[in-house]
């Protein structure tokens, strides 16, 4: 029981695992559909519209007019689960991911020849992912619902024609509920639940730096910093055998969360009036992960010594994501988009959880831009995303993944 227990009541940090987005780890990359349509390849340097803000701040450069963008991204995740087997008994049917969405919105305007000001409100990381009731592996996770959703008021400079840098402090939120079962002591009485919630703010910035080499090659870099979590909230226990055991009750609880620093380095180059080709690269340091920790104040009864403080080895390793693409201007109106993408996953086959069944993936897109006038532009992107198999290789549990994903997304800009 006791290993079961240390390794079901996991911290609010492995709940924020995206496992179904367009990023590696818990990250998600739907913060710009234009920039989705190409696999986000020039994400840092093409500065297309005032989703920017979150892509390069020092793009905002490039906006000559006053504009807002707000779209979503709506993802639909499938999992196949093979070769199971475990000391527990249950189902691995793998539909855990509901249909979701990540909105965001963008504003940006510019102040003068050198300066411009810009808002962003957008979704980082987040997740939620709920196995059926009799799920084999609910020791180690049954549901998880987290997100982190990140306010960005941003400035930048224009130094001349070739040089504009951008900062953006990002004041993050972080919320999130996870559920997991528990062995009962008492046999035949069922499975206890652990239910641990949580929340923090805290403060990080994103910094740009976007270089003109001529009016149709650009180069971008920019810098996604670490934010720094403490989040408290509350630990419940219940159960028939914990009320038996005077471990069933409510806690107070508090876990230190740091997501990782990332830096997304591109170019943009056009080729004619009509195409454009779009490179990138995105390093993420993921090792910061090396262990979750909760610590849980006032547990008492049979399970104090595995409930005061839980903690799980997740030994991440930092990651690579690479990406190209295209866009072709069809005619006055429409623009034609298209990318792939392979993106690292940090998680290894030994320390890897039900709750991060990752592997490295690859992910095709399609877009498109429709403007009706100088005012409006309508974006729509579709990716298709597919993992290599992920192999879980608990003592207790033993699995293979295998995760595939659609997530399409819609965008509009209004130019004033």
């Amino acid at each position: 029981m006791t290993r079961r227990v240390v390794k079901t009541c996991l911290s609010l940090a492995l709940a924020s695992a995206a496992s179904h987005g367009f990023a590696s780890g818990f990250a998600i990359n739907e913060q710009s559909i234009s920039s989705m349509g190409t696999a986000f390849a020039g994400r840092s340097s093409s500065a297309d519209d005032a989703s920017t803000v979150f892509g390069n701040p020092a793009g905002m450069a490039r906006i000559k007019r006053e504009q807002v963008s707000g779209g979503i991204a709506l993802i639909h995740a499938k999992t196949d689960i093979d070769n199971a087997s475990g000391s527990a008994s249950g189902s691995n049917d793998g539909d855990m991911v509901p249909f979701i969405g990540a909105p965001m919105g963008y504003y940006v305007k510019p102040l003068d020849d050198n300066w411009s000001f810009g808002l962003g409100l957008y979704v980082p990381f987040g997740l939620v992912t709920d196995y059926e009731r009799n799920f084999q592996g609910r020791y180690h996770g049954d549901r998880s619902e987290v997100r982190v959703i990140t306010l960005q008021p941003t400035l930048s400079y224009r130094f001349n024609e070739q040089l504009s840098i951008g900062f953006g402090p990002t004041i993050n939120r972080i919320d999130g509920e996870l559920t997991s079962a528990i062995n009962n002591p008492i046999p035949g009485a069922g499975d206890g639940k652990v239910e641990i919630k949580g929340d923090d703010t805290a403060l990080g910035y994103n910094l740009g730096v976007l270089f003109e080499i001529t009016p149709q090659t650009r180069f971008g870099l920019t810098y996604h910093s670490k934010v720094d979590y403490r989040l408290k909230g509350d630990t419940t226990v219940s159960g028939p055998g914990f009320v038996i055991g005077s471990s069933a009750g409510t806690y107070d609880a508090s876990l230190e969360l740091t997501t990782p620093e990332s830096v997304d380095f591109s170019v943009t180059h056009e080729l004619n009036a009509d195409w454009t080709i779009y490179a990138g690269s995105t390093w993420t340091r993921w090792s910061r992960l090396e262990e979750i920790r909760a610590d849980n104040k006032g547990v008492g009864g049979l399970l104090a010594g595995n409930l005061s403080s839980i903690s799980e080895p997740q030994n991440w390793h930092d990651t690579w994501a690479h990406a190209v693409g295209a866009a072709y201007k069809l005619n006055s109106q429409w623009t034609l988009r298209a990318g792939l993408a392979v993106d690292q996953s940090p998680t290894n086959n030994l320390d890897r959880s039900p709750r991060i069944p990752t592997g490295d993936r690859t992910i095709l897109s399609l877009g498109t831009a429709w403007s009706p006038n100088d005012d409006v532009t309508i974006d729509l992107a579709y990716s298709y995303l597919m993992e290599d198999d992920a192999h879980i290789e608990r003592n207790d549990y033993r699995a293979t993944y295998k995760n595939t994903a659609h997530g399409l997304g819609a965008q509009v800009t209004y130019r004033f």
